[in-house]
């Protein structure tokens, strides 16, 4: 039977101490077994727990020692956190590591996974060779964070940098829990707000690719791990070229598995079809760690979920396709097929024709849902006729045969713009023959880093450039009878901040290229994955009131402005409203709403806004949070205002204003 450990207390070695919860396989004590580690900032105590529940008692009953850690300054461990992926964060990890594999329940052999912020530490940790850490598994991270994160995309500032950074101006707020720390929580709690400072403005104050990027980008020498590595990632996540990169760049032996979810672990995957994450990653660690021949690491390394074509829809639970696997990566099954972009259509050859020019309304891009998906109904991308009138459009014939893209396509573009200060947004689409337009991928490129990503350099008017706008990675198969579609657009709000001046791109038909990574059909026939099990047992929750949501796009046709709302009653994952652990006792809830603001005809007018607020009950236990966060901007000048309000009970405990004005430096 499995031994659970609410709270154990691992000691660093500046004295400060980190809380972690146990599951221990039977007999562990006497018989050493491997360790996995999870190791991230989000309360294992409460808001993980449910999550925590599904993963780790399965490792104990696979005989691993399982442990859940809260990084330093978040939910029970000691000491402040005062940004993501610090040099003391990843140190953290590598002590925590070393006290793990000197427990007399270890064997000495240590693996670690996460999601998202634990694949990136897993990464980093890695990166310092611990001696006890024999095998990594991220689930939704990168290896470089400039090109692959929520600040930027392609070199242009993303409104995600203002949103997930406002999620965790209130993650931050959280106070510890009196049941494991006693009473000196409120001193906790105090310490932490204290230490607070608004996260989007100090990643702000780093608009080109410093030391700040770099920092925790294993991308900066591949060479720094050295471990067998196994990717999990998603279509519809963010983290959709790091698989490519890490296959093609790292020594030790890569595994990839990407399937078409959203920011989930794939055992919760939406859209489905769901894979059992628990059972393959044993297969990962039971040859890595306990040296059993699983036959994993004798198929093709990389598996991918070949997408077919569906109507668009902001909202997807299934997503029909089929696996294909390949050995390496590049692969010899994929070509790329070299495309012109002519007047208005797409082909094999390129025909001269006039200029063509786009001045794009500020609203382009709001049919763009989200860039990372957490499969919250409205949360993915709609269909791209929404923005058509924004864009240029190029359209190819219609396909005679499936034409099967996997890779990381490319567009090469000659251009010309009429402002110091720009961008390009790409959309590659599959048009259906009733004209329904759904999303394929789509990239950016900050038309100020053409040169450089570190020494930004304003855009000459009229002077034509060549650029290469990067689109993300893909697997994706358009039947016949569809065609290839492409959009261009000269700003893509809300997903990314707008130039400080509405801009006019200028194309000449037959110059731009392109480059579509195209698979050739095989006849494999790749391994069924595991299919997750329904839980023997309802979770040990209770809703105390049910949650509710909104998402909508309205016009004031009274002035033009275009308001894009979010409204959420429940965490990032969803609307589940108050809820109660029935084990602890703890009442939970979390509200918040998001707002963008902007009028089609004016860069400058764009605001956006957050509010949240957070509530812990247990008995005479009551913790309140609450949030605000606004931003604008004008032409030299992004301005951030935040507040953090908390009570402790009924009493007001803390409060504290930020005011930031940060020069725009190529954005």
């Amino acid at each position: 039977m499995t031994e659970i450990i609410e709270t154990i207390w691992i000691p660093m070695p500046d004295g400060t101490k980190l809380a972690a919860r146990l599951w221990l396989p039977k007999g562990a004590r006497a018989n050493p077994t491997p360790a996995i580690l999870e190791y991230i900032p989000y309360r294992r105590r409460d808001a993980t727990r449910i999550r925590d529940e599904g993963m780790h008692p399965r490792f104990a009953q696979a005989g691993y020692a399982a442990l859940r850690v809260d990084q330093r300054g978040s939910g029970d461990s000691e000491g402040v956190m005062l940004d993501e992926y610090t040099d003391l964060e990843t140190q953290d990890g590598v002590d925590v590591i070393a006290w793990i594999a000197a427990q007399d329940w270890c064997d000495g052999n240590v693996g670690m996974f996460g999601k998202s912020w634990g694949a990136y530490n897993s990464f980093q940790v890695a990166a310092k060779r611990p001696p006890a850490l024999k095998a990594i598994a991220p689930v939704m991270g990168t290896d470089d964070r400039w090109l692959e994160d929520i600040h930027f995309y392609g070199g242009v500032l993303a409104g995600d940098n203002f949103w997930w950074g406002s999620i965790m101006q209130l993650y931050n707020a959280r106070p510890p829990d009196p049941a494991i720390v006693g009473e000196r929580w409120r001193g906790m709690w105090k310490e932490r707000l204290e230490a607070m400072s608004y996260w989007p403005a100090q990643w702000l104050e780093h608009q080109t690719r410093d030391e700040m990027w770099r920092r925790g980008s294993i991308s900066e020498n591949y060479s720094d791990v050295d471990i067998p590595v196994y990717f999990f990632g998603g279509w519809a996540d963010l983290f959709r070229d790091t698989p490519f990169r890490i296959t093609e760049r790292l020594k030790g032996p890569v595994k990839v598995l990407m399937g078409p979810w959203a920011h989930l672990y794939p055992h919760d995957g939406v859209p489905g079809p769901k894979v059992d994450f628990v059972a393959e990653v044993i297969r990962f660690w039971d040859h890595y760690l306990k040296g059993i021949n699983t036959g994993l690491m004798e198929e093709p390394r990389l598996r991918f979920w070949l997408q077919d074509a569906v109507p668009p829809s902001s909202t997807q639970t299934e997503r029909p396709g089929t696996w294909v696997e390949e050995g390496r990566w590049p692969s010899n099954n994929v070509e790329t097929r070299t495309l012109h972009l002519n007047s208005g259509t797409i082909g094999d050859e390129a025909e001269a024709g006039p200029d063509m020019a786009i001045c794009s309304p500020q609203t382009f891009g709001s049919a763009g849902g989200d860039m990372c998906s957490f499969a919250i109904p409205g949360d993915m991308p709609a269909d791209c006729r929404i923005d058509a009138g924004g864009g240029l459009v190029f359209r190819a014939p219609v396909l005679e045969a499936p034409l099967d893209v996997l890779g990381q396509p490319a567009l090469t573009v000659s251009l010309k713009a009429d402002k110091p200060q720009a961008f390009v947004a790409a959309l590659l689409i599959d048009e259906a023959p009733d004209g329904a337009q759904t999303l394929i991928t789509r990239g950016f490129a900050n038309l100020m880093h053409r040169n450089s990503d570190t020494m930004p350099e304003p855009v000459v008017p009229g002077e034509e450039m060549t650029v290469t706008v990067a689109f993300h990675g893909i697997g994706y198969r358009l039947p016949a009878g569809h065609r290839l579609m492409v959009q261009i657009g000269s700003t893509y709000w809300p997903i990314l901040w707008p130039a400080p001046e509405p801009v006019t791109l200028t194309l000449a038909p037959g110059a731009s290229i392109l480059a579509l990574p195209v698979r050739r059909a095989t006849n494999e026939a790749p391994r069924v994955l595991p299919v997750p099990e329904n839980p023997k047992d309802d979770p040990p929750v209770s809703q105390v009131r049910a949650g509710s949501m909104d998402r909508s796009i309205k016009t004031d046709l009274t002035t033009g402005e275009h308001i894009t709302r979010f409204f959420l009653d429940g965490g990032v994952f969803g609307p589940v409203g108050r809820i109660r652990l029935e084990e602890t006792g703890t009442e939970m809830a979390e509200v918040s709403e998001r707002l963008y603001r902007i009028h089609p005809d004016d860069s400058l007018s764009a605001v956006a806004t957050m509010e949240q607020e957070s509530h812990y009950e247990r008995g005479d236990w009551s913790a309140r949070i609450k949030t605000t966060a606004r931003m604008t901007a004008s032409t030299d000048t992004f301005h951030l205002e935040a507040s953090v309000e908390c009570w402790n009970g009924n009493d007001p405990f803390h409060s504290i204003t930020w005011t930031h004005d940060i020069p725009r430096n190529g954005m």
